[in-house]
């Protein structure tokens, strides 16, 4: 059964038989769905938290959005009390 893989830059899953595998000098495996995300992360040195379309951005927009609401409730309740 062929293995599924996930891109090492955007998070999307790969289909068996599409994508490209990249191995490092260190011997890590970094798989890519296109040569957009291959460019972005060998090329460009492009950090997948601070490009809007990956997972990882998105992951940490919810994490973002989840504190700032949490500021605004402890502000609001330490302002009423």
């Amino acid at each position: 059964m062929p293995v599924k893989h996930v891109c090492s830059f955007c998070g999307r899953e790969i289909e068996p038989g599409t994508g490209k595998m990249y191995v490092l000098k260190n011997g890590t495996v970094l798989y890519f769905c296109s040569s957009k995300c291959q460019k972005n992360m060998i090329k460009l040195h492009r950090v997948p938290r601070r490009v809007r379309w990956t997972e990882a951005y998105r992951r940490e927009k919810e994490v973002r959005l989840h504190l700032l609401k949490r500021r605004e409730n402890e502000a609001e309740n330490t302002s009423t009390a």
